[in-house]
């Protein structure tokens, strides 16, 4: 007989991606969130810092999904451009990591 892992031990498996939410909105930041990742200096830290956990590639893209997400709104409800210089160490605590 197979015995169990114990209380708290789990089996590392491939971390998925929701199905649940909006398909259309995250079709459309899904390739935004690619090129972000590499070209936006805030969210190419808010990505690296995320692989260097080993977080799954997936993962990070849908991290920066809802990351770009926060900024396009952020954007939209101040009426200001977006300004990558600004301090964004004093929001790291919504990172959520």
């Amino acid at each position: 007989m197979e015995a169990h892992p114990a209380s708290g031990q789990t089996v590392k498996s491939r971390t998925m991606m929701s199905r649940t939410g909006h398909n259309e909105l995250r079709r459309a930041l899904y390739m935004p969130s690619l090129v972000a990742r590499h070209h936006n200096p805030v969210l190419k830290t808010f990505g690296d810092r995320l692989s260097a956990t080993g977080l799954a590639l997936k993962a990070i893209v849908g991290a920066v999904m809802r990351k770009l997400a926060h900024l396009i709104y952020g954007v939209i409800k101040s009426g200001q451009p977006f300004d990558a210089s600004f301090n964004h160490s004093a929001l790291a605590i919504q990172d959520s990591t």
